[in-house]
């Protein structure tokens, strides 16, 4: 009797471990789009380990692990430009600004819609600093030191020039959203939007951007191999497809 109950409790646990293992691959082969959701407000992903505050109306910087140390915000362009330059905060607001609407979609399969933006077109920097003939990518660099892989202790990641400048790709580098300058959790003082990738291709807190013969692999895909250098949002999480 004893002989026959185990080998009925072994029978049920195969079939179990058979439905668990069916289960399994059929969520691995599930497209990835039905994972997708959309929610009413973009979440904070910050990989930061400093912080600061930041003030629009100064232009200023205040580091939380340094509160006696207030520093005025510069954004950096140079690499293979022929007039390299050095901008203000007040300088970037003295561009022309424009307002779009676009989605913000998260590699962790959430977006939000509809996300009314307002900032400057890439074209505005290369119209002051001239992009060499060999320059085919850029390269943002972040504020804050991050978690050091291979050797690059703070957030970048690098975007075709000719997506930048395509007026079709919606490439902003934006200063505000809903009408106001963005907060930190937002990216401020500058952030860059490129609609048609995923979320961690849009570098917040740019501090200098680098103009490059070379494609850069970002922070996000050296800390997240599994994670590719290109990272188009995937057609069936776009509202038009």
């Amino acid at each position: 009797m004893d002989n026959s109950t185990d080998e009925h409790s072994t029978f049920l646990t195969r079939r179990l471990l058979l439905k668990v293992s069916a289960f399994f691959w059929l969520v691995l082969a599930i497209p990835k789009t039905v994972w997708s959701f959309f929610v009413r407000e973009m979440r904070t992903r910050t990989v930061e380990n400093e912080t600061f505050l930041f003030d629009p109306i100064n232009g200023t910087i205040l580091w939380h692990n340094r509160p006696s140390v207030e520093e005025p915000y510069w954004l950096i362009v140079e690499g293979l430009v022929e007039e390299p330059k050095r901008f203000s905060y007040k300088d970037l607001r003295a561009l022309p600004q424009v307002v779009q609407t676009s989605d913000f979609h998260c590699v962790e399969g959430w977006s939000v819609k509809d996300i009314r933006w307002g900032g400057i077109r890439f074209a505005e920097i290369a119209k002051v600093v001239h992009p060499k003939p060999e320059a085919r990518y850029v390269v943002f660099h972040s504020l804050g030191k991050t978690t050091e892989f291979e050797r690059v202790n703070h957030y970048i990641e690098s975007l075709l020039l000719e997506k930048l400048l395509d007026p079709q790709k919606k490439c902003l580098l934006a200063l505000n959203i809903d009408g106001k300058p963005l907060t930190f959790d937002r990216g401020s003082p500058l952030r860059v939007v490129s609609p048609y990738d995923l979320g961690y291709k849009g570098s917040k807190y740019v501090t200098r951007i680098v103009f490059s013969a070379e494609q850069t692999r970002g922070w996000w895909t050296r800390a997240n191999p599994i994670y590719p250098v290109e990272a188009p949002v995937p057609v069936g999480r776009l509202k038009s497809s």
